[in-house]
């Protein structure tokens, strides 16, 4: 149950910060670019300067480091596998520090199993703060302006955005009715827990079948009050809040854009070497 519990991503805190009054394109820019120099960086020091970027807007943004901690729980043992994965069979060669039979640990693989287990949480935690900051209604409008020139090429813009963000709306949605309908097959005897692997596999079909009847069902409630409001998609619609650039996002874009540059110089560069 705490696995379902714990995922916080397209969860939305209505806390007023400066963070959350920024224009929703500098947000999503802003979290394009971290992702990107993520991929990009080679060394320990630009992830450490990515980290402390992200815990700064965190505070910012008044988001308790518990409650932003939690959305790293449900992939604990993602990470577990990836780093093993990473120290058992990484790269041949470099110091031995460990020999087990045929598996030989060296430096080098528990080095790159680190920097990888840290970009991936980092992964994480960048998309998880743009959810916590950003509303479905901005996201999907500023997601919306910013694919408005690929219409030029028939890149149904609104379409695209809708369904972003109706996904990652429905996200804690279905993760809800998960747990609903695991506590009521476990109170029926079903166990979820025990067992070998396989045996795990099989049990959670009377779990997901079920959640995907209910997620196609919700679907289909959704279509319908959208048809029952007249909803016609993008074309000539008005919004009530009109989306503007300010000095704060300059300042924002500005921030992110410099602490991306100095993530993407090696240490060597800074002292001079």
């Amino acid at each position: 149950m705490e696995f379902f519990r714990g995922l916080v991503l397209g969860q939305y805190v209505p806390v007023d910060s400066a963070i959350h009054r920024l224009d929703p394109r500098t947000k999503i820019l802003a979290t394009l670019l971290l992702l990107t120099v993520m991929f990009a960086v080679r060394e320990f020091a630009g992830l450490a300067i990515l980290t402390v970027l992200l815990v700064a807007v965190a505070l910012a943004a008044r988001i308790a480091p518990a409650y932003l901690l939690r959305g790293l729980r449900p992939l604990f043992w993602l990470l577990v596998f990836a780093v093993v994965l990473q120290v058992f069979f990484g790269e041949p060669g470099g110091h031995p520090m460990f020999r087990w039979g045929p598996v030989v640990v060296t430096r080098e693989n528990l080095a790159q199993a680190a920097f990888y287990g840290w970009r991936l949480l980092l992964l994480v935690l960048s998309t998880t703060v743009m959810t916590l900051v950003t509303s479905p209604m901005e996201f999907t409008d500023g997601l919306e302006r910013l694919l408005r020139p690929f219409q030029r090429v028939g890149v149904p813009a609104h379409d695209l955005a809708m369904m972003m963000t109706i996904a990652l709306r429905f996200i804690p949605t279905l993760l809800e009715e998960a747990e609903k309908i695991m506590k009521a097959q476990m109170a029926r005897g079903a166990e979820f827990t025990r067992g070998s692997l396989p045996t795990r596999a099989r049990a959670l079909t009377p779990l997901l079948v079920p959640l995907f009847v209910g997620a196609f069902r919700r679907a289909d409630a959704l279509a319908v009050a959208m048809e029952a409001r007249c909803y016609r998609g993008g074309e000539h619609r008005t919004r009530m809040h009109v989306l503007r650039f300010g000095p704060q996002d300059l300042v924002a874009v500005t921030v992110v854009a410099a602490a991306a540059a100095f993530a993407l110089i090696p240490p060597a560069a800074w002292r001079g070497h």
